[in-house]
């Protein structure tokens, strides 16, 4: 209903879609999330303040030694700079983490929602997003956002207590431990720092995808099929990522193909790539590999459920995917070969393709 010149409300035909007022960006308050994770999250592990110092340090420097190594083994990245990561505790860890996701959905196009909705729909998605941050802050090693650091240049981070509390946990060397963490983290700068149209493409797959808006009855046509996915019946998946897939339109499941694809890449190509480094540089990585593989499946039944909620079975799955892919392709025609994945948007592998490295290999020649 809208008034009417006048006086009386009429009923008005729905503006066409171009028309209609959009705002840009989820409506999510960032810093409520950050800071509702800072307060949530657990405190890190005790050691004493000379320890703290001296793994920082060493973080920072192992985080640029790590990416002289990737990029002796992928050939990749030649006369870039090479810098130390950011070394921070986990509130820090949460806010920049906060920051690069805000920057990465800033282009998304929403419905316009009056500034009321919009402040209370803002305060309580910060809430929960800062509950989850809580979650993945005491465990999250490292991580390198494409948004993230001034200007938004990209930010190489390692969560320092978190390195310090597995290396305790896995009863791991700490210095070789910490350059193994380094070398993934490390990958995954060079992945967005040499290849220069992924930041720009990878920024638009995300858009793309929240951009795209489905009526909420379309959604709950599909409800019942993806209930079962997640119960598991039928031979189906049972876990989130089937969840939300067949919750997605076809535009919308389209995309998230791509993104899905792209995002198993990066993560495999990096769990590739440190384990390629080898033993001249990590002598117990074979060791360290078993180790952090069991740690990444273990935990309790409130542990694992938690972690299938949030998504991160799914993403442990990406790395064991990709890596494979990575393995297969590199084997059959070598590093180079493996490095054509780079070379546009159009020889990146679909996700049928992640799981059969032949047939990448005859679409590429």
């Amino acid at each position: 209903m809208q008034p009417d010149a006048t006086g009386p409300a009429t009923m008005t035909a729905p503006a066409p879609a171009s028309d209609r007022r959009v705002e840009r960006g989820l409506p999510v308050n960032w810093s409520l999330a950050a800071s509702t994770a800072a307060r949530l999250m657990p405190a890190g592990p005790r050691t004493t303040p000379a320890a703290a110092r001296e793994l920082v340090e060493r973080l920072r420097v192992d985080s640029a030694r790590a990416e002289g190594h990737v990029r002796e083994v992928t050939g990749l990245g030649a006369g870039l700079p090479l810098l130390p990561a950011d070394v921070l505790d986990r509130p820090s860890w949460a806010r920049a983490a906060t920051e690069g996701m805000d920057a990465l959905t800033s282009g998304a196009q929403l419905p316009a929602s009056p500034w009321p909705l919009r402040n209370v729909t803002a305060a309580g998605s910060g809430v929960q997003l800062g509950a989850l941050l809580a979650y993945l802050g005491a465990r999250v090693l490292g991580q390198y956002d494409p948004f993230g650091g001034p200007g938004g240049a990209g930010r190489l981070i390692v969560v320092a207590p978190n390195v310090h509390a597995a290396t305790e946990t896995l009863g791991v060397d700490g210095e070789q431990f910490g350059l193994w963490v380094c070398l993934h983290e490390a990958t995954h700068r060079l992945q967005f720092t040499a290849v220069p149209w992924l930041r720009d493409h990878f920024a638009g797959l995300v858009t793309e995808l929240l951009s795209l808006q489905e009526p909420d009855t379309a959604k709950l046509t599909r409800l019942p099929d993806a209930i079962r996915s997640l119960r598991g019946e039928d031979g189906a998946k049972g876990d989130v990522l089937a969840l939300v897939e067949l919750l997605q339109g076809p535009e919308q499941r389209a995309v998230l193909d791509r993104l899905l694809a792209l995002s198993t890449l990066l993560e495999g190509h990096a769990d590739h790539v440190m384990d390629a480094v080898g033993p001249d540089v990590v002598p117990d990585v074979a060791v360290i590999r078993r180790r952090f593989t069991e740690r990444r499946r273990g935990g309790g039944i409130v542990d694992r459920l938690l972690r299938t909620l949030l998504g991160v079975e799914a993403k442990m799955r990406q790395y064991a995917v990709g890596a494979a892919f990575c393995r297969e392709i590199e084997a059959a025609v070598g590093m180079d070969g493996l490095n054509r994945v780079w070379e546009s948007p159009r020889t990146l592998p679909t996700r049928a393709e992640l799981t059969e490295p032949q047939a990448w290999l005859r679409r590429v020649g």
